[in-house]
């Protein structure tokens, strides 16, 4: 118990100096500053401190419901796509946080997702309504309406999820001004990073995380004319190539062009993305 006691104290310093030295980025529009804040506070390389969020609950929920505020109904129209397209990635990310809160810990038994997914929460993606710039929405609507709309498969690997097989969630807020940067950084960390993408020469193995594979089409639109010639390859097949080849190595290189490679999807791992206790990986 004393242990336990110890960790808390010391998590809560580290809380309390993080939040007296918080700063928002100049270039981040007000609406989102404070969802900003609780980011830079509760979120560390892409993991939550859920517990301590929980104890913010009102923050977030404040800041949900100010992307249906009148002033953001009203003026949604006339914003640029850049901006429409963070106030969404916000929405989503935050609106999982929100789901995680309400239910934390998560102790499910449904034998098929880990028993603290997000995923035990019955509805979470596809019934669960949300009112968000004037729209009811659920987040798999964000997902394949609101955010498929600007054809930018980057977002998809922007959106947290909950999980930790999911993109890394980012410690900030997007902004309209730095949008295409985040995504640019999300997408250059996808590419180069293990869990989500790995090219094993040995096993003659290219290996990618399934979100691209939930959302074929949309990678396959952008990024398979991106791709080296590689004759009788699937469209998904060339278009994974061409997301990951600005960040392939001169020796992945010279493997994929030979294209005798087999594309493998990883299984996505539904473990809640929580940093309470430590990593879960």
């Amino acid at each position: 118990m004393k242990k336990i006691l110890a960790a808390t104290a010391v998590v809560l310093a580290v809380v309390s100096v993080t939040a007296q030295n918080y700063a928002p980025s100049p270039d981040l529009e007000a609406l989102h500053v404070p969802y900003d804040a609780l980011l830079d506070l509760h979120v560390r390389d892409g993991l939550v401190y859920y517990r301590a969020l929980q104890g913010d609950r009102g923050r977030l929920k404040s800041y949900v419901a100010s992307l249906n505020s009148p002033s953001v109904v009203s003026g949604y129209a006339q914003w640029s796509s850049d901006q429409k397209k963070a106030f969404w990635l916000n929405a989503y990310n935050a609106l999982v946080l929100q789901t995680v809160v309400d239910h934390y810990p998560i102790h499910g038994t449904a034998k098929e997702y880990p028993a603290n997914s997000v995923r035990q929460i019955p509805g979470a993606f596809e019934r669960a309504q949300h009112a968000i710039g004037g729209k009811q929405v659920t987040l798999d609507q964000i997902e394949t309406a609101e955010l498929a709309e600007f054809g930018d498969p980057r977002v998809y690997l922007a959106l947290g999820r909950g999980a930790v097989g999911s993109g890394r969630l980012r410690s900030e807020a997007f902004s309209a001004k730095a949008v295409d940067t985040q995504l640019e950084q999300t997408k250059a960390q996808f590419a180069v990073t293990p869990r989500w993408s790995k090219i094993n020469q040995l096993t003659g193995k290219v290996s990618i995380s399934p979100i691209l594979s939930w959302r074929a089409a949309d990678f396959i639109k952008k990024y398979a004319d991106d791709s080296f010639d590689l004759p009788k390859r699937e469209p998904i097949e060339r278009a994974v190539i061409g997301f990951l080849r600005p960040h392939l190595l001169n020796a992945e290189e010279e493997f994929i062009r030979k294209n005798t490679f087999q594309l493998t999807y990883e299984p996505f791992d539904w473990r809640l993305n929580d940093l309470t206790g430590g990593r879960p990986d």
